[in-house]
C-alpha cells in the first residue's frame, strides 16, 4: 500500500515558477513509475509528466516541454515537478499518482496509476 502527498501549488504570475512535490511511502518504491497528472475545470485529466523507477526513463507531454522538468529523489522518496515560465493554461488541480513498472510514457497516456494523491491546485493569473 503506497500513500502519496502533493504539494508546492499555489497562484502564480504568468511566467513564473512553481515547484511541486510529491512525497510517496511504501514498500518497494523503487519498482514504481510516478507521474504528474493534471485536471482543469471543464477538462479531461491530462497526463504532465512521468518518471520511472530503477530505470530513470522520463516522459513529458509536448505541451510542457522546455518548462517542466521531472526528477526524483530515491533517498527522500520525493518526486518533484519543477514548473518554469508556467501560463494560464496550466492552471489546474495536479496529482501525482504511482504505478508498479508501469513504462513511463504509458503511464502518461493511459494512467492505470495503483496509487493517487489528493492533488495540490496550480492556478496561472495575473
Amino acid at each position: 500500500q503506497l500513500h502519496l502527498v502533493e504539494s508546492g501549488g499555489g497562484l502564480v504570475q504568468p511566467g513564473g515558477s512553481l515547484r511541486l512535490s510529491c512525497a510517496v511511502s511504501g514498500p518497494s518504491l523503487e519498482y514504481y513509475t510516478i507521474g504528474w497528472f493534471r485536471r482543469a475545470p471543464e477538462k479531461e485529466r491530462e497526463g504532465v509528466s512521468c518518471i520511472g523507477g530503477r530505470d530513470g526513463g522520463e516522459f513529458s507531454v509536448n505541451s510542457v516541454k522546455g518548462r517542466f522538468t521531472i526528477s526524483r529523489d530515491n533517498a527522500k522518496n520525493t518526486v518533484y515537478l519543477q514548473m518554469n515560465n508556467l501560463k494560464p493554461e496550466d492552471t489546474a488541480m495536479y496529482y501525482c499518482a504511482a504505478g508498479f513498472m508501469r513504462n513511463v510514457q504509458s503511464m502518461c497516456e493511459d494512467p492505470l496509476g495503483d496509487y493517487w494523491g489528493q492533488g495540490t491546485q496550480v492556478t496561472v493569473a495575473s
